[in-house]
């Protein structure tokens, strides 16, 4: 039996880790939410992010991306599975873009310079694919009734061909709509961890002018995301701002992990505006260039250019 009185060998006390700048918390940590944010406030956040399909029509806006691609790996794109890459600096390049539910879309760099124009928004259907896919017989989300609660914001959404036309990163239609923030129902309150998001802070801001909801949120492990392999949150904390009018994903930033400093950053600059199906198509059949002057000599009829 050990003498507890014998002095015990000296050892050499190991130096302190040196505290990363950035550190990566542990997959089994599960923060919880403040405690000051109601339960109803938290309510209301989830059915403002599943209520997009029905706040607007038309949006004009401006966006950026930031930070890697699929970000929600943990790993920058080319990263073999297990290893965490560095977030490679990049500049974001901002891009202008008119979109018109449910299926056209301009966009133009900020000098005026054309990326992508739809040019078969009012294509038709033959016969086979009408009576041989089951997505074919799904409305518009705008043709249905979802489940309003008091404030006009969403409690259900109905079935229906969700879904809107994107350019560059595949995040972009849920940038949109985001209900993998919110659900598209309501979850069981008598099962822990339901939500497919806690959401750990909650406050009001602006951002570019405009009123929105700003969250930090961590995900559970029901989280889907709504473009597999492209989820708006990382694997720990995101801070994410919704539109307090449109529903629209303003602005993400990913808070911890290999992605930090990921994200978005979106400007709205109309609402609802009336757009002509010639803003779309890849040559506008029924406007002229008044830019281009005619010369016109009196007598002499207009003279070519």
């Amino acid at each position: 039996m050990a003498n507890p009185a014998a002095p015990r060998p000296h050892s050499v006390p190991s130096p302190s880790p040196v505290p990363s700048p950035n550190p990566i918390p542990s997959p089994n940590r599960r923060p919880f939410p403040d405690p000051g944010i109601s339960r109803e406030r938290t309510a209301a956040f989830r059915r403002l992010c599943r209520s997009s399909p029905w706040r607007w029509n038309t949006l004009r806006f401006e966006v950026a991306w930031f930070g890697i691609e699929g970000f929600g790996s943990g790993a920058a794109p080319g990263t073999p599975a297990g290893a965490a890459g560095p977030v490679p600096e990049a500049a974001p390049t901002r891009v202008r873009a008119w979109l018109r539910r449910p299926n056209a879309l301009r966009v133009e760099t900020l000098d005026g310079h054309l990326l992508h124009s739809t040019t078969r928004i009012n294509a038709s259907r033959s016969l086979f694919y009408a009576v041989g896919t089951r997505t074919s017989w799904m409305l518009p989300p705008q043709l249905t009734t979802p489940v309003y609660d008091d404030d006009g914001l969403v409690r259900r959404r109905p079935e229906a061909a969700y879904g809107d036309p994107s350019f560059g990163d595949p995040r972009w239609a849920a940038v949109l709509d985001p209900v993998e923030l919110g659900g598209t129902e309501p979850a069981p309150t008598e099962l822990p961890f339901s939500n497919a998001v806690r959401v750990l802070g909650l406050e009001e801001t602006t951002h570019a002018g405009r009123a929105v909801f700003e969250a930090v949120l961590a995900p559970n492990r029901t989280y889907r995301a709504a473009v597999a392999g492209h989820p708006l949150l990382g694997p720990y904390r995101t801070r994410v701002r919704i539109d307090a009018v449109t529903a629209v994903c303003v602005s993400s930033e990913v808070l911890e992990g290999p992605a930090a400093g990921s994200g978005h950053d979106l400007h709205i600059l109309g609402v609802d505006e009336y757009m002509l199906d010639d803003l779309f198509v890849e040559h506008p059949a029924n406007l002229t260039d008044v830019r281009r002057h005619v010369p016109w000599v009196v007598g002499h009829g207009p003279q070519p250019s």
